[in-house]
């Protein structure tokens, strides 16, 4: 990326879930390109300059509000909100019991809630107001041992087209990213629970067209797309960076 591509100078950022993966190559690129970045994670003791950390747990109204206010108040406002913290799970519907079910709903879908439900006074008050959610293929492909998972981010997908109607003409654009399986922490502890590292780690690059893992920096590109304010006329979308996993059916390979 040029230097003098600073399509976000002058604009204020909030990224939930961004001291590492995902949300650390999204924070880190908007800062690149000229936004003043805040942070809210768990543990921000790895968060640096030019970013700022706030810590804060999204299952927690109490400190969400706290910490959205303490990073706008710095900030001096807020113009896009990158709702990305999110965990994982695997199983089938029979293999999680409620109390899982409610904890990873809790943590992926009403945390964004909590978290856009702290920002929006400062996101009305923006010129370039932008909420971009962090969704998953699993949303719209039907994945293996994901029940409880794939839930969470169809319920994801359908808050970002509800929010994005909601907030139109309030100026501020809903949109979200749905990346394939990306190279992130949670996916390498996912591997090294498995019995043969090696072979999981090669199903789940065949599963997808390229045939690799899509890379946190490509989704933190398609978070900046999203976020930018040469966008403006795109909402309610739901951007794949899924190495094509949604929509290609190839053949098998040589034939």
């Amino acid at each position: 990326m040029s230097d003098t591509f600073k399509d976000f100078d002058g604009l204020r950022a909030l990224v939930t879930g961004g001291a590492s993966g995902l949300g650390r190559a999204t924070a880190e690129l908007l800062a690149a390109r000229g936004a003043a970045v805040a942070v809210l994670d768990r543990d921000i003791t790895a968060v640096d300059k030019p970013l700022r950390g706030y810590a804060a747990d999204v299952t927690d109204d109490e400190t969400v509000r706290a910490a959205v206010a303490a990073a706008v108040a710095d900030l001096g406002g807020l113009d896009i909100l990158v709702n990305n913290a999110g965990i994982g799970a695997q199983g089938t519907v029979a293999d999680n019991d409620d109390a899982e079910w409610h904890r990873v709903l809790d943590v992926n879908v009403i945390g964004m809630v909590r978290v856009t439900r702290a920002a929006l006074p400062a996101l009305r008050a923006s010129e370039h107001a932008a909420v971009v959610n962090t969704c998953s293929i699993a949303a719209t492909a039907g994945l293996p041992q994901r029940a409880l998972y794939s839930a969470s981010k169809g319920a994801v997908q359908s808050l970002t087209l509800a929010m994005a109607a909601d907030h139109i003409r309030e100026g501020i654009r809903v949109n979200c990213v749905n990346p394939g399986t990306a190279d992130t922490p949670w996916i390498g502890r996912l591997l090294d629970r498995a019995d043969d590292p090696a072979a999981e780690r090669a199903a789940l690059e065949a599963r997808q067209p390229t045939g690799r893992l899509v890379s946190a920096e490509e989704v933190a590109g398609a978070v900046a797309y999203l976020a930018s304010p040469l966008s403006g006329a795109t909402t309610g979308t739901a951007l794949a960076v899924d190495g094509g996993m949604q929509g290609l059916r190839l053949r098998p390979a040589g034939q």
